[in-house]
């Protein structure tokens, strides 16, 4: 019985491809085609090939390349072929494959499959008002010139672009995510494939590459649904040349959308990977929440690693209904990552972010090792993000606690005042500085002796020592600032509540 996704294929023999434009900040969607590119190879002990998509000289740059290559290392999205890696296909820059399309399109005019076409846009259009179609796209009026009219238009000076003959037929195939899609040959015009100035088009390449590399399959975004039938027609035109074997498997991927019920575009906030990035984000809980856009494991479970995705992944699945872009979904999936490091691991993690805000030497010092340990035990709970660990952890590192103006303003009132002084009171009179002995003195004063409640016994006291209202434990913390700075910052509030003031 023939596979429905796989159809004669041996499951080694799948071969699927992400094919990035080196343009700059990797979108999130791009992100998640990488990602289910990377299930489904894996899924089925496939290839995927890395191949960059650069023939739009003037966008792209080498520092669009190296995030291209740097995002990926660190998404642990790895691939078998690709630029750095080699690969019988190569080269995997289109940039460096001119020479190839040249030949390419050479052999396809040669068969009859594509012809100069010299029309303006102008020219097309006023055609298309006088016969009063309503069809958008070109009429075929250059198809049949014959030698004299191609002469003719030489003679004038004008350049031509080449294009591709679409089959007068529908053009149908079976989606592996939307099923059976039809395209009527009046809505597929014949299409550009190289450009006037003799530069390939996207609707050459990217065919072509596909062809020449063996591709089986074809994840992608729903909006580039509308180039397959395109795409479709000229990889029947290159199968009589010898070039490829005829269309891949084609699945298109829902639309992610952000605010407003629009596609999330790259102009909207969130849409970059860098911005996950820098905040801190954890690859293994992106990766998890992007594979959500469209897909799940199970009903009842939204948190797994990549390598269950791929154990599990099944392309026929997923949902071709849009998806939303929720970013404090995303929050809560990182949230549970950050839970699933062990503190050696979350340790790790934070250096970087510490030293970035010049809160640690490079290497920390022995001292800030510690407090680094020490610290990450008591927020592995408490955080959503590496980057909340390090603001949370930098009041140990500072000489002076830096103040959220919005807590100082809400908790270091006149008795917000009043209980730092007592527990300023009651903290001096503690020898041994451990938690326990903090614990104590803290509850006796505060909440026995007092009569607080222990949100408003603590809070405070929390601000005056850490700055905000939300820190790792109270006494923990005060444990690991020491006896000297905890004490210090008691006396240092009242100042600190009048700077706001």
């Amino acid at each position: 019985m023939t596979d429905p996704v796989l159809g004669d294929l041996a499951p080694e023999q799948v071969r699927v491809r992400f094919p990035p434009s080196p343009t700059g900040n990797l979108h999130v969607g791009n992100v998640r085609s990488a990602l289910f590119n990377w299930a489904f190879a894996h899924h089925y002990g496939g290839t995927l090939v890395l191949r960059i998509e650069d023939t739009d000289l003037a966008r792209n740059t080498p520092e669009g390349y190296a995030s291209v290559i740097d995002s990926l290392a660190w998404l642990g999205i790895d691939y078998d072929e690709g630029p750095g890696v080699g690969g019988e296909f190569g080269p995997y820059k289109q940039s460096e494959r001119f020479d190839i399309y040249r030949d390419i399109v050479t052999r396809l005019h040669d068969a009859g499959a594509a012809y100069d076409c010299y029309c303006t846009n102008e020219e097309v259009e006023a055609r298309r008002k006088a016969s009063g179609s309503k069809v958008q796209g070109y009429d075929g009026h250059c198809r049949h010139l014959t030698d004299e009219q191609r002469a003719a238009y030489e003679a004038e000076g004008r350049t031509h672009v080449v294009r591709i003959k679409i089959p007068d037929r529908p053009i149908v195939f079976d989606d592996l995510v939307r099923g059976e899609v039809t395209f009527q040959p009046e809505h597929v015009p014949d299409f550009a494939i190289v450009r006037a100035n003799g530069d390939p088009l996207y609707t050459l390449v990217n065919p072509v590459d596909d062809a020449l590399m063996g591709i089986t399959h074809v994840l992608r975004g729903e909006d580039l649904l509308s180039s397959t039938p395109r795409q479709i027609a000229l990889y029947e035109a290159l199968e009589p040349l010898g070039i490829g074997t005829g269309s891949p498997r084609f699945g298109h991927l829902p639309i992610v959308m952000g605010e407003g019920n629009k596609r999330l575009s790259k102009r909207d906030a969130g849409s970059g990977l860098a911005e996950y990035v820098e905040r801190g984000f954890l690859p293994a809980g992106l990766l998890n929440y992007l594979a959500l856009l469209g897909w799940g494991i199970a009903e009842d479970r939204d948190v797994f690693t990549m390598t269950e995705m791929a154990e599990a992944f099944d392309i026929r699945r997923v949902n071709p209904n849009p998806a939303r872009f929720d970013l404090k979904k995303l929050e809560s999936i990182n949230a549970a990552h950050m839970r699933l490091l062990s503190i050696e691991e979350l340790e790790q993690r934070l250096v970087p972010f510490l030293r970035e805000a010049d809160l640690i030497e490079d290497p920390p010092t022995q001292a800030e090792t510690l407090k680094i340990t020490e610290g990450s035990v008591l927020i592995h709970e408490r955080v959503g993000t590496l980057g909340e660990g390090a603001d949370m952890l930098a009041f140990l590192f500072l000489d002076d606690v830096v103040y959220d103006e919005t807590d100082v303003a809400k908790v270091l009132t006149e008795g917000g005042l009043a209980v730092v002084a007592a527990a300023r009171e009651a903290l001096a009179a503690v020898a041994d500085w451990t938690t326990a002995a903090i614990d104590g003195a803290l509850r006796a004063k505060l909440v026995d002796e007092l009569g607080l409640k222990p949100r408003n016994a603590f809070g405070p006291v929390r601000v005056a020592v850490t700055g905000r209202r939300i820190s790792p434990p109270l006494f923990e913390s005060l444990e690991l600032l020491g006896r000297e700075q905890s004490l210090a910052r008691l006396d240092a509030a009242p100042a600190a509540a009048g700077a706001q003031g």
